[in-house]
């Protein structure tokens, strides 16, 4: 699920050179103290999923290869408060200078699955399928996504490479929905799909008479989205997905209209870091 190394790497390396500057000035300052072979463990200081514990494990090989990271719970799992997650072995200055960029990474993703997870446990037992956004941090969307597909969310495009999506600015620039549908599907290349944000019935009545392949109910109230997915599944293989408004309290009302997918920035944007640490042994 995770890029080749290839790909990440220069990412991982800018995080170290950001934070060791021109070097680690508390740990040198430790002189023969810091000089030893040591062992250090991580844990959870909170209850939540875990994410990100490949990611630390490159950051401490591309610091010192020869610092070991056993991950002593898998991707995703749920941890309890005071539970080890991760035991590692090195040399001390590399243990001491990785620590924080290290644990900020698998923070940061663990949140990130921790609140996903609580997202699809609402809809669980309903067919929705709940797909994150491109509303990421930049230069960290790869690794976001990757941590809402751990919390058990699906990826929606990583970028706008990645699929057509005629929004309501398309719209008004293209002069309306059939405009863009046709102006997009004439120079788009095979086999993308195209799917278009809708905002009423008479958008959604639109968007199938001109062969969306999925229509986005935008902010639609419920009872609305309820006859919008009647009226779409008229239409064999086009898919319905829901977006706007997403929170814990909202999310099972709106997989209860049938839709296919519910579209949300919450797991990201709205995610706590999950607070964990690390104890040399």
């Amino acid at each position: 699920m995770l890029p080749a190394w290839i790909v990440l790497d220069p990412l991982l390396q800018s995080w170290l050179q950001e934070d060791l500057g021109r070097g680690d000035c508390t740990t040198q300052g430790l002189g023969e103290a810091a000089q030893g072979w040591g062992k250090a463990s991580w844990m959870a200081k909170a209850e939540g999923a875990i994410a990100g514990l490949p990611i630390a494990q490159r950051l401490f090989y591309l610091l010192d290869p020869r610092v070991q990271l056993s991950a002593e719970v898998s991707e995703g799992s749920e941890v309890h408060s005071g539970q080890l997650i991760a035991s590692l072995e090195g040399p001390l200055a590399s243990l001491l200078s990785g620590e924080r960029v290290a644990l900020n990474v698998a923070m940061r993703l663990s949140g990130i699955a921790t609140t996903t997870h609580r997202y699809v446990s609402a809809i669980a037992d309903l067919p929705a399928q709940l797909v994150d956004t491109r509303k990421t941090t930049p230069g960290l969307r790869v690794l976001e996504k990757y941590a809402t597909n751990i919390g058990g969310a699906r990826n929606h495009r990583m970028g706008l490479d990645d699929g057509v999506m005629i929004k309501d600015n398309h719209i008004a620039v293209a002069g309306g929905i059939g405009a863009a549908i046709k102006q997009v599907r004439d120079r788009i290349p095979y086999p993308l799909t195209i799917e278009v944000e809708t905002e009423s019935l008479e958008q959604v009545a639109e968007a199938l008479a001109h062969g969306a392949d999925i229509i986005m109910l935008d902010n639609m109230p419920v009872q609305t989205m309820r006859e919008a997915v009647q009226i779409i599944r008229r239409v064999e293989g086009v898919k319905s997905e829901a977006s706007g408004n997403v929170t814990l309290e909202t999310i099972r009302a709106i997989a209860e209209t049938g839709v296919d997918y519910i579209s949300s920035s919450a797991p990201i944007t709205r995610s706590p870091w999950l607070d964990l640490s690390m104890r040399i042994d």
